[in-house]
């Protein structure tokens, strides 16, 4: 069934015929396979070239960084998924992935835009003032800023700290560095608390410095979580807390047989 226009049946991505497999131009089994490492084929894939030296290192250490992080909700429900139905791995895996919103891990694409719209504002180049524009607008309407701020580490993001100092000394860092690093000098003033730079904001702006997409980067914490999570489900699959943590959560929750900001027919009467 063809829904609306389609003016370009084509991929550049891959094809194959009886004798060959070929992907972004190159022989798979000849030209990739066992002859470059997963990263340098993941940065084929989306981009359609192979990267630099410093493009594959830059894209490997954000991979890394934000591979694991722990029993967040998505793991949480990867798991509690997985103890619910042992046969499904693709099923958990795919709970997981899907709980990957705008507060973990899909923030790296939400500051990525954010970035993205502060450089666009920079009139004449002065990223300074586009920055305390946005952010200033952001204090207004109580919202936070992308990228920074942590509960946890209130002087610095270990793995922010270090996800910048690999792309200085790749000598990656551009306009998207500059632009968080003002943005990580000016914040904490006018939002009058600390906002350290946390690892969704370095995580973006040394990956799009370094040519990677802004239209594919909620593709690497995907990709990352992905394999964080493979690790959790066979954990799971060995020493199951699906259940434990489903019943922790059912001990730590109080019913109180009221809707979510109703008043109790009390105080209605009141």
């Amino acid at each position: 069934m063809r829904i609306g226009k389609q003016t370009q049946p084509y991929t550049a991505i891959a094809t194959s015929d009886a004798h060959s497999i070929t992907v972004r131009g190159r022989d798979l089994c000849h030209d990739l396979i066992g002859k470059i490492g997963f990263t340098d084929y993941f940065w084929l894939l989306v981009i359609g070239d192979m990267p630099s030296e410093a493009q594959r290192r830059m894209l490997d250490a954000c991979l890394v960084a934000i591979a694991e992080h722990g029993l967040v909700p998505s793991v949480q429900a990867a798991r509690m998924t997985l103890a619910a139905g042992p046969e499904a791995w693709q099923g958990a895996m795919a709970a997981g992935l899907l709980g990957m919103g705008t507060v973990v891990a899909g923030s790296t694409e939400t500051a990525g835009r954010f970035l993205h719209q502060v450089l666009s504002d920079a009139q004449d180049g002065d990223i300074a003032a586009a920055a305390q524009d946005h952010v200033t607008q952001l204090k207004l309407e109580r919202k936070k800023v992308p990228g920074l701020g942590h509960p946890q580490h209130a002087e610095g993001d270990p793995r922010a700290i270090r996800l910048l100092e690999l792309s200085d000394e790749l000598g990656l860092s551009g306009r998207y560095v500059e632009t968080l690093r003002v943005l990580g000098e000016q914040a904490p003033g006018i939002m009058h608390r600390p906002l350290p730079i946390n690892v969704s904001g370095a995580i973006p702006a040394v990956i799009l410095d370094a040519g990677w997409p802004l239209e594919a980067l909620k593709a690497v914490p995907l990709l990352a979580r992905a394999a964080g999570l493979s690790a959790h489900l066979y954990e799971e699959s060995l020493r199951s807390i699906g259940f434990v943590m489903s019943n922790h959560a059912d001990l730590a929750i109080s019913y109180d047989g009221l809707l979510s900001g109703h008043e109790s027919p009390a105080e209605d009467k009141a």
